[in-house]
């Protein structure tokens, strides 16, 4: 049985449960407190390890400069966990209820300051202040949000627990074992937004075309006469690529590309333009 199979199956089987616990609380009940198996629009709810937040954070390589949103926060454990590591956080979550619970436990964790909540739709969230993403979803929520997320600016982080993206292969991946303490959804994936670079590009007197799949990149640089077949990928904002004997490493900003070239032990610059 596959790992997304087996995710069907255990939302399934709390379904039931949801239906009894998730209703509104009654005048007099104590306070709302989530069980998993909570229904929602797009999933049922099921928290991601602490252990498995933790890595996934690790992963991110989260820093305090970072803007961290959530989609899908649940109860809002790797909002809290972001904002204890001194980032600012946002979880986007349809259920008000889990929303309201979030906001609880962002107080009582003394980071209501940096980890805000919003109920909404994860599908129309502002993803612009991003740096890093995080996700528990179903993969095929995640191929229906990937659209979205390779528009993202360049270089930012997308974390998965346990699910991927189909045919845009993860730029890392991580596995917490069950030695460090996780029993299920070990696996965390990371996917970096790549700059758009497919095209043609004036590099000198020659002529550089790219074709770009997600971070992967293949075409040719022709050269005095000379075509020569082109191989490398992009990471964020940076690419890389080998043409025969010579490596190129460049920048992608908005006046070109400007790098360093390296072949036969020599180390040059070089520049490309946006071509015709």
């Amino acid at each position: 049985m596959t790992r997304q199979s087996r995710l069907h199956a255990l939302f399934a089987a709390l379904f039931v449960a949801a239906l009894v616990a998730g209703g509104p609380a009654r005048s007099g009940e104590p306070p709302y407190v989530p069980l998993p198996g909570e229904i929602g629009k797009d999933v049922i709810w099921l928290p991601s390890e602490d252990v498995v937040v933790r890595r996934m954070l690790d992963v991110a390589q989260l820093t305090v400069k970072d803007f961290l949103v959530d989609l899908g926060s649940g109860d809002g454990r790797t909002v809290i966990a972001a904002a204890r590591r001194g980032a600012q956080a946002l979880g986007v979550e349809h259920n008000p209820q889990l929303v309201e619970y979030s906001q609880r436990m962002a107080q009582k964790a003394r980071v209501g300051a940096r980890a805000q909540f919003v109920q909404g739709d994860l599908f129309e969230a502002d993803l612009s202040q991003a740096t890093v993403i995080t996700l528990f979803l179903l993969e095929e929520i995640n191929l229906k949000l990937r659209p979205k997320l390779l528009g993202l600016r360049p270089g930012t982080r997308i974390v998965s627990n346990s699910f991927d993206m189909s045919e845009w292969v993860a730029d890392g991946m991580a596995t917490v074992s069950v030695g460090e303490g996780c029993t299920s959804y070990c696996d965390v994936y990371l996917w970096i937004v790549p700059v758009k670079v497919g095209g043609t590009w004036r590099l000198g007197t020659g002529e550089l075309t790219i074709e770009q799949r997600f971070q992967m990149i293949t075409g040719t640089l022709t050269a005095n006469g000379k075509a020569t077949p082109v191989k490398g990928r992009v990471t964020g904002d940076q690419v890389s690529f080998k043409a025969g004997d010579a490596e190129y490493q460049g920048r992608v900003g908005a006046d070109g590309i400007m790098g360093t070239v390296k072949a036969r032990n020599r180390t040059g610059e070089w520049r490309a333009t946006r071509g015709g």
